[in-house]
């Protein structure tokens, strides 16, 4: 089965204005008959729930945590990017369309890709306007730096706290709204399961994270903003809290699941130091517009950096590829560290690290203006590792970050479950199979505050939907089954941690499906995640009670669900006989050991359908076509 993506006809440049036209409107008067269900509040969430209720609409958002300023869009650091071409340097709307297409080792829609470069510029103008504190230049005009994958300085940024600045202004914006009593906000839930009636999303169940009571909510359409799965390794860079459990369940209500095997590597992360470490920290991609990276050339050389002298330093990304050098996009620099640490040449007690020195930047600029770019994020590394940076080289190494796949969705952000949105890194539409540094803050704003209010009042206007209450027989079978897998949960008694078995699952997903894959290691890890989901359902042990803040409970759900979507993620990833992006299968290489795409047989999105517990999925395939860029291999020499 061919997906229909519904991308308007026209050229490139018009199609999202003339979609605009075409879509059917809501009059101001009706939108307020209408009741919307928000699931997140990280920037999709925030910035989708407070446009649609300035609108008029009457929205209802969810937020995991206590407070939506505590999403984990605030831990983005580096920037968001923006076609402005303010430093003049021959940016453009193009380019940047061109530069995330190609990032994005083409295989990712055009339509999308060309939209989303389209909006960035309102984006900055909507950020200034809310007074996010982007870094200025000495006349006050807006700052630019440099990120991974493009050669013009197109990203913006408020030091190392980009993130936390966008989720501020879109968490004002929401507050507003709160304030206008046009949206109810309802902390400290998860949804659990996911209510269609007739073929159409019309509610969520949810659990109180505090009381522990299983809740119903209605609404005429569903919005999902609840972040990617990168948690499914355990070790990653995301928030304890985020988890795929609300996308997995809706893909086991037959929403389909489109490039689980699309994975991110961050390659400036904080080495792995313990085996009980419980999350990795971030170094923004943007310390490397002055950082370099290196390691010894002679494996042997376990002294300090310092006293190691240039002509024994292998710069290799400057060496391998010289028109981008340390801006290499992430999952060629991290597979480029990986192969070093692998050649034997890491450093750090592991010899899973690489340097990130900064010596000729302050020696060049001084260390005040090192420290005004990038103070937060150097005291951040010396309170987390016990070294200063502006002494000592920071070592890095990558690690798992953000993830591509997501649920399958339209032009419209739709899924294949009628009036069912999904937002942000949720959805898979925009990256391809990789993403560019600075464009997933970039992704979350243009689908909350400048495509979701119009195309679900496209959806809205054009759907009959009858009134409904949260009796309705669906409801009462979704509770049903959510209170009766945490029920055996709790029944079990068994003998191993959650925790323990999530740490497990990890390193078998790293391992296995990490920066780097084969058919034979993709075999053996589907067979043992098998065995630890039956070791799961016998002998894990969740204490305490379901009708009270329970943490062990809350996250041996989401470990259920891991466990059965890590085997989904293998599946794709042996289904793809190819590497592309953060996808690299080791049969599939160049012989400069760059990623080897298919074409012919692969230039396609692969969704994936649930069929039942234990049963193949189903796979359909959306065909990629490309008619204003040329499919070349990737180079960023």
């Amino acid at each position: 089965m061919s997906l229909d993506a519904k991308i308007p006809g026209g050229p490139l440049a018009d199609k999202w204005d003339r979609h605009r036209f075409e879509l059917k409107l809501v009059n101001p008067a009706n939108k307020r008959k209408f009741e919307i269900i928000v699931v997140g509040t990280g920037l999709a969430g925030s910035s989708a729930s407070a446009s649609l209720a300035e609108l008029g609409y009457n929205v209802k958002t969810f937020c995991i945590q206590d407070s939506p300023r505590r999403a984990h869009s605030i831990a983005a650091q580096g920037g968001i990017n923006a076609a402005k071409n303010y430093p003049n340097d021959g940016d453009s709307i193009w380019r940047l369309f061109y530069d995330t297409v190609k990032g994005g080792d083409f295989r990712a829609r055009e339509a999308n890709v060309y939209r989303l470069a389209q909006i960035s510029n309102t984006i900055i103008d909507h950020c200034v306007a809310q007074g996010i504190p982007f870094a200025r230049d000495y006349g006050g005009l807006l700052a630019n730096r440099s990120f991974g994958g493009a050669q013009v300085s197109r990203t913006f940024y408020a030091r190392g706290q980009t993130g936390q600045q966008l989720l501020l202004g879109a968490y004002s914006a929401l507050s507003r709204q709160i304030a206008e009593k046009k949206i109810e906000m309802y902390p400290r839930r998860e949804m659990l399961d996911l209510v269609i009636i007739d073929g159409q999303a019309r509610g969520i169940v949810a659990r109180n994270l505090i009381s522990g009571e299983i809740e119903r909510y209605a609404a005429d359409a569903v919005v999902i903003c609840t972040g990617g799965y990168g948690n499914v390794f355990f070790l990653s860079t995301n928030a304890m809290a985020s988890n795929a459990s609300a996308t997995f369940r809706i893909y086991k209500k037959g929403a389909y699941f489109a490039n689980p095997c699309f994975t991110q590597i961050h390659p400036t992360c904080i080495p792995v130091h313990g085996t009980y470490q419980a999350k990795l920290t971030l170094m923004s991609e943007s310390l490397r517009n002055d950082g370099r990276v290196w390691v010894p050339k002679n494996p042997e050389d376990k002294i300090s950096p310092q006293q190691i002298p240039e002509s024994e330093r292998n710069y290799y990304l400057e060496e391998k590829y010289p028109s981008f050098g340390n801006l290499a996009p992430r999952d060629v620099a991290s597979r480029s560290a990986k192969e070093q640490c692998d050649m034997g040449k890491g450093v750090g007690e592991t010899g899973l690290a690489v340097y990130l020195d900064f010596a000729d930047a302050i020696k060049r600029d001084g260390k005040e203006e090192i420290e005004k770019k990038y103070g937060n994020l150097f005291q951040m590394y010396e309170k987390i590792t016990g070294e200063n940076p502006y002494e000592t080289p920071m070592m890095i190494y990558p690690a798992v970050h953000y993830t591509m796949g997501g649920l399958w969705v339209d032009y419209n952000l739709m899924s294949t479950i009628d009036g069912l949105f999904v937002l942000g890194e949720a959805n898979f539409s925009d990256h391809g199979a990789n993403r560019l540094g600075a464009s997933a803050l970039m992704q979350g704003l243009a689908d909350g505050y400048f495509i979701i209010p119009y195309t679900i009042g496209g959806y809205l206007a054009g759907t009959n939907l009858p009134e409904l209450s949260t009796e309705h027989l669906a409801f009462k079978e979704a509770v049903s089954a959510v209170e009766s897998q945490i029920k055996t949960l709790l029944s079990i008694n068994g003998k191993r941690t959650v925790d323990d078995i999530h740490r497990e699952l990890g390193l078998i997903m790293w391992d296995y499906c990490g920066m780097s894959r084969n058919n034979n290691g993709l075999q053996e890890a589907r067979g043992r995640v098998q065995k630890l989901r039956a070791e799961f359902w016998e002998n894990v042990i969740v204490p305490g009670s379901d009708k009270d803040f329970n943490q062990s409970l809350e996250r041996a759900c989401r470990v259920a669900d891991f466990l059965e979507f890590g085997e989904l993620m293998i599946i794709d990833a042996l289904d793809r006989q190819e590497s592309c992006g953060g996808h690299f299968n080791e049969a599939y290489q160049t012989e400069e050991n760059e990623a080897q795409r298919d074409d012919e047989n692969f230039c396609h999105v692969s969704a994936w359908e649930y069929t039942g517990a234990d049963n193949e999925p189903n796979f359909h395939k959306e065909p990629l076509s490309f008619e204003n860029v040329e499919l070349t291999q990737r180079s960023y020499k």
